[in-house]
């Protein structure tokens, strides 16, 4: 494979840190020059070449997203012209286009405030910590604690991972400046290893500006990470693994599975449905290191991992195709992708073609802020050394899941007239009665409950053990269309031991809102602590 850039040795090459030191233990040591030059033309291209590769990858595993849950996709599979026309409505694209918009706004030091007028007030729907960060900054709360777990059940959920491409993408050689990036972004919406997903792919999107070898890339990716984060330790255990079983990812895949397949988040709870961004993230690391550089088979292994399989072969797909470039990608998915260069994703005003020019206008920026220099066609980059400083942030030390509850099931008490929603599905109940109160009894001290954010919901009241917990406003302007996966209660810190939940009717409401309705889902309880929890 021939490399589409020139390297400048100056002195010495950066080495990388997070080498392990210990004999025999697996060795994470990596080198890279400390300066290298590409043209503007390159750079375009390169840039290019990662839009279209995200693009491919989210539209090639569009169809199959959840649809396997702890096993493997097997049998064949193809990309389907027709989901093309999905592509301006997937999330890992727009997400990225409004994020991207704050920084064309306002500057490579744009504020977690500047990131959350362009994702909490955009027209776009959003699901999981994306949903709970917009529903938080919504209700007040600061938009660099939105994505906390004190607020966001969550916090170390994929979101920030499936758009935090654009940092990479203007960041060549610098994942120094995409953690800065991804500190003020990520935390809208994620904490600890749900961040640190953002490392690792901005990591990666920054090395292949200036290296083509995938199973490098990921090493510096890992390189990014806190050593003592949970994310860190899965993408070392699929390095260590990948040597082990060098021809075979599907053995990397089973002993994934059987080590880390245990999500905390309320949909991930005894089931084998799992949207952390670490356990997804070794899925990408699957892809690059048995895809042999190669955009169509690196995404189609991402895909067959499961779980979150467009996001997964989304976020490898843009950094194979940031490797490659545009000029050098498969015809067949330039061909495919023709007709869809220049149509803008939803509410954002980009499109993978206007995208690649204002990225490529910011990369250069970012490279003159952080000690480069631009002469002429040439650009030449002062390599940063992948690493991560400081403890890592970690979003729940010691919890454990306790038990669920359906709201079909015989130990929620429902008082009142409350009715199943929505016809055949039935996930959740809604009453307008003021007085109507839905009550569970558990053990634990950590409970979460399902809410449907609308137009026409009211105020509900929380009360445990005959206390009352507080208030929460359910009302969402009509321009979301649907929020069923947000937050009616997520309290942490509770005594110990057994507890009577109820949430209340209260006949209240937002003056904006057209009703009192309140409409709830499953119990989820756990036992142990969140960061931050008194």
């Amino acid at each position: 494979m021939k490399l589409s850039i020139s390297f400048v040795f100056i002195s010495l090459c950066v080495t990388f840190l997070g080498c392990a030191a210990e004999q025999g233990k697996f060795d994470s040591c990596i080198e890279f020059p400390a300066s290298a030059t590409l043209t503007k033309t390159e750079l375009l291209d390169k840039i290019r070449g990662g839009w279209v590769g995200k693009a491919y990858g989210v539209s090639f595993g569009g169809p199959t997203e959840f649809e396997y849950q702890g096993r493997i996709i097997e049998g064949a599979l193809a990309l389907d012209p027709e989901g093309l026309e999905y592509l301006p409505g997937q999330d890992d694209m727009y997400v990225n286009m409004a994020l991207l918009k704050a920084v064309v706004d306002h500057g490579l030091n744009a504020s977690a405030a500047d990131f959350a007028q362009e994702f909490a007030y955009g027209g776009f729907l959003l699901w999981h910590a994306n949903g709970q960060g917009r529903q938080n900054i919504l209700a007040g709360i600061p938009p660099d604690k939105s994505g906390h777990p004190l607020y966001n059940p969550h916090a170390d959920d994929i979101d920030f991972q499936i758009e935090c491409d654009f940092i990479g993408l203007i960041s060549p050689g610098l994942p120094q400046a995409t953690q800065r990036i991804c500190d003020r972004a990520g935390h809208l919406m994620n904490y600890g290893d749900g961040v640190y997903g953002g490392y690792f792919v901005t990591a990666m999107y920054a090395a292949v500006f200036i290296d083509n070898d995938p199973h490098r890339i990921v090493r510096a990716g890992l390189n990014a990470l806190p050593e003592d984060s949970g994310y860190h330790e899965i993408i070392r255990d699929v390095l260590k693994w990948h040597e082990e079983y060098p021809d075979d990812w599907k053995a990397v895949w089973h002993k994934i599975e059987n080590k880390y397949n245990r999500d905390l988040c309320p949909w991930g709870v005894k089931r084998k449905f799992n949207i952390q961004a670490r356990l997804n993230g070794a899925y990408i690391a699957i892809g690059l290191l048995y895809g042999d550089g190669e955009l169509e088979k690196t995404v189609e292994i991402c895909t067959r991992c499961g779980q979150d399989s467009d996001c997964n072969p989304a976020n490898a797909g843009g950094i194979i195709g940031t490797m490659l470039g545009f000029n050098n990608l498969p015809e067949g998915i330039k061909t495919a992708m023709a007709g869809h260069m220049n149509t803008d994703f939803h509410f954002t005003p980009f499109s993978i073609e206007s995208a690649s020019r204002e990225c490529a206008r910011l990369a250069m920026e970012n490279v003159a802020a952080n000690g480069g220099s631009i002469f002429g066609d040439r650009i030449q980059i002062k390599v940063q050394p992948f690493r991560a400083d400081g403890p890592a942030e970690v979003s729940f030390p010691n919890l454990q899941p306790a038990d669920m509850f359906t709201v079909t099931d015989k130990r929620v008490s429902w008082q009142g007239q409350w009715k199943l929603f929505p016809k055949g599905d039935e996930s959740m109940r809604r009453s307008s009665q003021p007085g109507d109160v839905m009550e569970v009894k558990f053990t634990g001290n950590v409970v979460y409950v399902q809410g449907d954010l609308r137009y026409d919901q009211g105020i509900l009241e929380v009360l445990i053990d005959g206390k009352s917990m507080g208030t929460r406003d359910m009302y969402l302007p009509k321009k979301w269309q649907r929020a069923d996966q947000s937050t009616a209660v997520w309290l942490t810190g509770l005594t110990p031991g057994k507890h009577t939940l109820q949430v209340c009717v209260t006949g209240k409401k937002n003056k904006k809102s057209e009703g009192i309705m309140v409409s709830l889902g499953k119990v989820v309880t756990y036992r142990g602590t969140v960061a931050g929890q008194r």
